[in-house]
């Protein structure tokens, strides 16, 4: 079961630049054909790129993870949610991440077993300090291992 005395702590801020190449091969990755993506100098980010966050984290913000002390054998992505307080970023645009566990809380399976939610929030700033975005992901670890 996750630690629950987790909650509220946060991994080390790091910056995130926002690429002209990498919105638009997040874009083709995505399919999508939509030509703000693909062909302005300056284009916006795809509402789902910020999940590409993961490629810029430090090694020291898996100690976060490693302190919620959830197996992985039991683990499943429940739920992503992006939110923005305003146009999306654009590329050449820095911004600051930093991740947070935001809450842990537990229901009975179907299956049988407790599974376990970790909620975890990545808040976006740009260089002005101003939050621009945050990124809501929910992690299950479910009561039993899968089984082979």
């Amino acid at each position: 079961m996750a630690n629950k005395d987790a909650v509220g702590l946060e991994g080390p801020a790091f910056d995130l630049m926002i690429e002209r190449g990498k919105v638009r091969e997040f874009a083709r990755a995505t399919q999508s054909r939509n030509p703000e993506y693909l062909d302005e100098a300056e284009p916006p980010i795809p509402p789902t790129f910020l999940v590409t966050v993961a490629f810029w984290q430090p090694p020291e913000a898996a100690q976060l993870f490693d302190k919620l002390d959830i197996d992985n054998r039991r683990l499943l992505h429940g739920e992503q949610e992006f939110l923005f307080t305003g146009r999306p970023p654009r590329a050449g645009t820095r911004l600051t991440a930093r991740t947070r566990v935001e809450e842990i809380y537990e229901k009975e399976g179907k299956k049988g077993g407790t599974m376990t939610f970790v909620v975890n929030v990545t808040d976006f700033h740009d260089a002005d300090g101003q939050l621009v975005a945050q990124s809501r992901s929910t992690a299950i670890e479910t009561g039993k291992p899968p089984t082979q």
